[in-house]
């Protein structure tokens, strides 16, 4: 008995143990939770050991756990359910050990830099409702079928592969918002979804999904597949029954043929986004009938020109796209019917007339009209809607001169005039639109000054009037221009909601912000049909998206970086010292014109200057020095003037400078330095020089700048004769080695067989 009772005890012992060690293992206590905490803490440490988040605060000694910044626990304050470390400067792989925190049910880690991939221990959170991993890096692919509790999943903006049939459908038992946009997912997505009952918001855009789409997508909320590969017809019985839908975006895929007019069906659809497809025939007269409408984009398709009364219907409809169809002729009548429309986009379509009969310059709520890339002709409209902020003429064949009464459009952030035929003077009045971020006005025939009043223009950041007849002087007044932006800036962010980003953004980004020059072309570097939408909304509120300086220069990124194109006209006269004042700019391109005088040593005092092009003027004086603080400075163009004195040396000090040119500015002296930034340029940067003196390496006489090229010529023909006897060289030793080779190896054997062999000793001796 007693040995029975001996052998219980030790069997509930031992399971007490096993329960103990389970529960300090799995995390089935505060306490147990806490300590997961901490490694994770630790982990987050070790790779992020100078910028760290709200995790550092992490302490058991100073606060209950529950307290902790970003820690959600149960009502009960027993366990950790909740993780929220969006924005916290994580970098580094994912931490392997959530799966200890048994009651978690939150976790929240976007807006980071994580890599890898998503550990196996993730997809063992059994209990994980909502998953926010996005906008970080993460790759690898996608594992996580054993989430059968999770409602949301937001993985976009990531570097995701593969295909997602290991996960879905095992992922739906449960899943309401599913978010993969932005990764490289791929394979097919049409059987994917059956089984998710209880999925209301499917966001699968720019990926690189193909084949057909998944017809039932209507009972959800939100179906966005834009920017894939996929393709098919889109059939009158994908919307056949009840139709939930909100949001409808097959932009930018392959899908053909007409599009059903049984689309109707779906009563409270928000958005219908068709842009970038094959569409052909009728636009379905039925979406007249869809009263909750706010946008319509069927741009980039190939559309019948016959728009149907019935849209006429849509008394919400805010967004009204048809740019790119192809629809000629003229401009249908029925647009200046479109009463409630606030942004009207129709740019590209080869129009020729009917501005003023279809009445679309008088809609009473337009604030955007995109006319450009049309074939347009006459003068310009002179009596335009008092509400529109964009005004969008280009690339057509307007003539005639710009009308006095655009000074009126007190609300204009942007007139864009550029590539037609205009001619006459810029009208002063423009100096009234004191909310005009963009006056573009490049490539037409405008004659005259350019008015002293533009500097009141105070939120122009962004002024090209480049390959005009301009003429004239740079008035001081003109340094003020784009001085305070921000009111117009902040306007923008109360008013701006999701629909004024939705059609024609990558088309205007292209033009007016100039790719070819720095600190612009960062912005390409990374520029696609999925990003430029982002990119519009940053520029209209002002945001950073231009990096002005790499890390750990002395100057900092700027808000918004502003520009200054006077290019190809026929200014003259001195640049004013209060230049200085323009501290928006980051890009001044006054080359080839007529400016004279000294550069005004102010303009060292522009610090995020990055472009600075003076090519082809008169210019005279010295080069200042004070160039050399504009330590952002990446393109400096000085050639063909008349600059004069010793050269400034401190230019040398410009570690970000990829392009120069001092090139044909004859009366320069001094000593070009054979060391730092400045000896890294091409000959090509220095020509017509002969008072400089240069480095060995370019003309050992150092006086006589004609004959740099003939020098280099001949020091390339020398290195290839080197090269060539060097080679003969080679090949002949070559060969002696080899000979010497084969002779000591013949005398080893001769040897060998020598003491070996007494008939080849009596051979030899013989000899």
């Amino acid at each position: 008995m007693a040995d029975a009772d001996s052998k219980s005890l030790s069997l509930v012992s031992f399971l007490l143990f096993i329960l103990v060690t389970a529960t300090a293992v799995t995390g089935d206590s505060l306490n147990s939770d806490s300590q997961v905490l901490l490694g994770f803490k630790s982990h987050l440490e070790s790779l992020n050991p100078t910028e760290r988040g709200k995790y550092n605060e992490w302490e058991t000694e100073k606060q209950d756990v529950c307290q902790w910044p970003g820690i959600t626990c149960n009502p009960e304050g027993s366990r950790v359910t909740g993780i929220n470390l969006r924005d916290s400067t994580i970098s580094g792989p994912l931490f392997g050990n959530f799966s200890a925190l048994t009651q978690l049910t939150f976790l929240d880690l976007s807006s980071n830099t994580i890599e890898g991939s998503i550990p196996d221990d993730l997809s063992r959170c059994l209990n994980l409702k909502h998953l926010n991993l996005s906008h970080n890096i993460i790759g690898g692919e996608l594992s996580l079928s054993g989430l059968l509790n999770l409602e949301v999943l937001d993985l976009s903006v990531n570097r995701i592969t593969g295909n997602v049939h290991s996960s879905f459908p095992l992922l739906c038992n449960s899943l309401v918002v599913a978010n993969i946009s932005t990764n490289n997912f791929s394979g097919r997505i049409d059987d994917i979804f059956t089984e998710c009952m209880y999925l209301k918001y499917v966001d699968f855009r720019y990926n690189r999904f193909s084949g057909e789409i998944w017809g039932g997508f209507r009972r959800l909320v939100k179906f966005s597949v834009s920017g894939n590969r996929l393709s098919g017809k889109i059939t009158a019985t994908m919307f056949r029954g009840n139709c939930s839908l909100q949001v409808l975006d097959l932009s930018a895929n392959g899908f053909f043929g007409e599009f059903p007019g049984q689309v109707s069906n779906c009563r409270n659809l928000n958005i219908l986004d068709l842009w970038g497809n094959n569409f052909r025939g009728n636009i379905p007269g039925e979406i007249g009938s869809i009263s909750s409408l706010r946008g319509l984009y069927f741009g980039k398709n190939e559309f019948s020109r016959d728009i149907p009364e019935t849209l006429l219907n849509l008394r919400n409809l805010v967004f009204l796209d048809l740019s790119r169809n192809n629809f000629g002729g003229e401009l249908q009548e029925i647009f200046g019917r479109f009463t409630r429309v606030e942004y009207l986009v129709l740019h590209g379509n080869s129009y020729v007339g009917g501005i003023y009969s279809s009445n679309i310059l008088t809609l009473p709520n337009l604030s955007r009209l995109d006319l450009s890339y049309n074939n347009f002709s006459g003068r310009l409209p002179a009596e335009v809607s008092r509400s529109l902020m964009f005004l969008v003429l280009a690339y057509n064949n307007f003539s005639g001169d710009i009308p006095s009464e655009y000074g009126n459009l007190q609300g204009l952030q942007a007139l864009d005039l550029s590539f037609n035929s205009l001619t006459g003077s810029i009208p002063a009045s423009l100096g009234k639109l004191t909310s005009l971020l963009w006056l573009m006005l490049a490539n037409n025939s405008l004659s005259g000054e350019i008015p002293p009043e533009i500097g009141n223009c105070t939120s122009l950041l962004w002024f090209n009037v480049a390959n005009n007849q301009l003429s004239g002087g740079f008035h001081p007044e003109l340094t003020k221009m784009g001085s305070n932006p921000f009111p117009t800036f902040e306007v923008n962010r109360r008013n701006m909601d999701n629909t004024i980003s939705a059609s024609g953004e990558c088309l205007v980004m292209r033009r007016w912000i100039p790719a070819e020059f720095p600190p612009f072309k960062f912005v390409y570097a990374t520029f696609t049909n999925k990003s430029c939408r982002t990119l519009w909304n940053h520029v209209l509120k002002g945001k950073c998206i231009f990096t002005v300086c790499t890390a750990g220069s002395v100057v900092g990124p700027l808000d918004i970086s502003g520009y200054l194109q006077l290019s190809g006209n026929k200014l003259s006269g001195e640049v004013p010292a209060n230049i200085s004042q323009m501290k928006k700019l980051s890009m001044i391109h006054l080359g080839f014109n007529e400016f004279e005088g000294k550069l005004p040593v102010e303009i060292g005092l522009l610090l995020p200057l990055a472009f600075l092009n003076l090519t082809r003027n008169k210019f005279s004086g010295q080069i200042p020095r004070e160039i050399g603080n504009l330590r952002s400075l990446q393109n400096l163009d000085l050639s063909y003037n008349n600059f004069s004195g010793n050269f400034p040396t401190s230019l040398n000090e410009l570690s970000e400078m990829s392009k120069f040119n001092i090139s044909y500015n004859p009366l320069v002296t001094g000593v070009i330095p054979s060391t730092g930034q400045l000896a890294t340029f091409e000959i090509d940067s220095f020509l017509g020089n002969p008072l400089m003196q240069f480095p060995s390496f370019f003309n050992k006489s150092g006086n006589n700048n004609s004959s740099l090229v003939e020098r280099g010529n001949r020091r390339e023909e020398e290195e290839e004769e080197d090269d060539d006897d060097g080679a003969a060289i080679d090949m002949l030793a070559f060969y002696w080695s080899t000979v010497s080779f084969y002779v000591v190896a013949l005398i080893g054997i001769l040897v060998l067989i020598y003491f070996d062999y007494p008939w080849c000793r009596a051979w030899l001796s013989a000899l």
